[in-house]
């Protein structure tokens, strides 16, 4: 008689809105111009069941409130000019990502933690370079592996010099993988280590204590106990100075709203309806509904309701969700609906007023949510029909598409789709390369990048965004639903892995960056050294970590 199987009930979902209220891992302070977050995890709290944060360690949970910090401070302490990142303990600053977390956790999970830390960090950097809020990481103690990649992130490293506490990237030799892909690629390229002392530094699993960290440039100060305070009060002042960051009063970040159902993840301004059979999410982006404030004062007075704002958080949090639950979901179709007129606004709203701090904050937000597609391993397809409003912001949607479909209608020139660019497009949100999207998808070619930036604020049908080269296919209205039917189930029927792989390298063309250097080895080295049993097998450094048995591995070298 055949067994009959119980349906397996679905994992929790992993959501990405919290509150300092509901913070469980992070202490948040406010001095004048100086923040202070002092990490503090509850070793019972994480994520997941089956480990203990301990020792400072973090999960997907810590960093979801560090990410959320972050924002707070953003936007609602517009006065900070400076973040002190240090620890509630003593004599450990951070441990780094948890290793029984990792070991027990699906490839699939540590690529996207690795990658949602990454982005984090990069946020910090982001802050600093266009929004003037300066960072100091004051290691009050033994830092190491993710722990010391969070402090690499920040504008300045200040460590405690107490003759016992170390610095280290000790994942090779302790755990068989590669150090932090963050972390390896700061220390060379941003803290300019010498090579063969980034080797040292890298094998080595006892770390080096702060005399010898300050010689090899990992950190950038260090102070004996009794002058550690007042070290990192002088570091954080001196840092505020260099700020330009402005101040008024802060915008407060409401929860947004969102009801999930078996069919998707829906928001105000986005909506995101998943078909499982086909394995496609379909996500649709509202232009505003309402026409936008585009004075300093009506800005300020609409708060975190202000459209651009309430549109990019909505739109982050969709992509964020469908990343960490909806593995299997590998095509997102892009949409847009609604006024083009009023999209058009909010972008020469947020041009006119760029100097203001908040509206300086809100086009951040919208970089770095943007800046999560491109590194996102999905495959992206632009809709362009009749109703989208593929316009200035929204068009960075489809310029970040890895191919758009606009319909022609040329007997019907009233109900025929239209795009258009803004000043926007241009320079306001550069992807992780530090190139604009437009750059990206011309390959740096100056000509076509000129033709498009003269036909800034026009509204080109399919003909004439065809002739710019700013869309791919542009089908008439006979063959529309059939063309676009045959390129999503094609798409859907091909090696995930393989389209990952080409995805990743056709979105960044040109010189590398640093950042677009860590996600390259996030999907490359990382995804491979993270599945070999030297890893993660029986017997891997990995799975027998912390059991006192030694790893067994092939000495092949592949």
């Amino acid at each position: 008689m055949a067994a009959v199987l119980e349906a397996q009930p679905s994992p929790p979902l992993v959501t990405y809105d919290t509150h300092p209220e509901r913070y469980s891992h992070w202490r948040l302070a406010f001095d004048g111009p100086v923040a202070t977050l002092a990490m503090d995890v509850d070793e019972d709290k994480g994520l997941k069941p089956g480990y203990k944060l301990k020792l400072n360690s973090y999960d997907l949970g810590v960093d979801i409130e560090l990410a959320d910090a972050l924002n707070r401070i953003r936007f609602e302490h517009p006065e900070v000019k400076c973040l002190v990142i240090t620890s509630a303990r003593e004599r450990m600053f951070c441990s780094g990502a948890n290793i029984y977390m990792l070991g027990q956790s699906t490839h699939a999970w540590k690529v996207n933690f690795c990658k949602f830390t990454n982005e984090t960090r990069n946020g910090i950097e982001d802050s600093s370079r266009h929004e003037g809020l300066k960072s100091l990481a004051a290691v009050n103690g033994t830092v190491a592996g993710g722990g010391y990649e969070l402090a690499l992130a920040c504008d300045e490293i200040l460590m405690i010099d107490d003759r016992s506490s170390t610095v280290s990237l000790p994942e090779l030799p302790l755990l068989g993988v590669l150090p932090g892909t963050g972390g390896l690629t700061r220390v060379t390229d941003k803290r300019k280590v010498r090579r063969d002392l980034a080797d040292v530094f890298c094998t080595t699993s006892e770390g080096v204590r702060a005399d010898r960290a300050r010689q090899w440039k990992l950190v950038d100060h260090i102070a004996k106990p009794q002058g550690f305070k007042d070290a990192v009060a002088e570091r954080a002042a001196a840092l505020a100075a260099q700020s330009a960051r402005g101040s008024g009063k802060g915008v407060t970040l409401n929860p947004f709203k969102r009801s999930i159902d078996a069919g998707g993840y829906h928001y105000d301004n986005v909506d995101v309806v998943i078909d499982r059979k086909a394995r496609t999410a379909t996500i649709t982006v509202f232009a505003p509904r309402h026409d936008v404030p585009a004075g300093v004062e009506a800005i300020h007075s609409a708060g975190d309701k202000w459209w651009p704002l309430a549109m990019a958080r909505e739109l982050d949090d969709a992509v964020l969700m469908l990343r960490t639950n909806d593995l299997e979901i590998g095509t997102w179709i892009f949409n847009t609906r609604g006024d083009m007129e009023r999209a058009l606004a909010a972008d020469a709203a947020m041009k006119a007023n760029e100097n203001d701090w908040f509206v300086r904050q809100v086009i951040g937000f919208l970089r770095r949510t943007l800046a999560r597609l491109d590194v996102t391993s999905r495959t992206l397809f632009a809709i362009i029909d009749k109703g989208s409003c593929f316009a200035g912001t929204l068009f960075e949607l489809a310029l970040a598409a890895d191919r758009s479909y606009m319909l022609q209608l040329p007997d019907d020139e009233t109900g025929a789709p239209a795009v258009a660019l803004s000043e926007l497009n241009f320079g306001a949100y550069p992807m992780v390369g530090r190139g604009t999207r437009i750059s990206a998808h011309f390959c740096g070619e100056s000509k076509p990048i000129d033709v498009a930036r003269a036909r800034i604020g026009e509204k080109l049908d399919a003909k004439l965004a065809s002739e710019s080269g700013l869309v791919t296919f542009t089908p008439d209205d006979l063959d529309w639903n059939e063309e676009v039917r045959i390129a999503i189930e094609e798409r859907a029927s091909l090696s995930p892995d393989a389209l990952t792989g080409m995805e990743a390298n056709l979105r960044f063309s040109g010189k590398e960056s640093m950042e677009t250097r860590i996600f390259g080895r996030l999907s490359a080295w990382q995804n491979w050294i993270f599945v070999r049993p030297n890893a993660v097998g029986e017997q891997g450094a990995l799975k027998v970590y912390g059991s006192g048995a030694k790893a067994r591995f092939n000495w092949e070298r592949v």
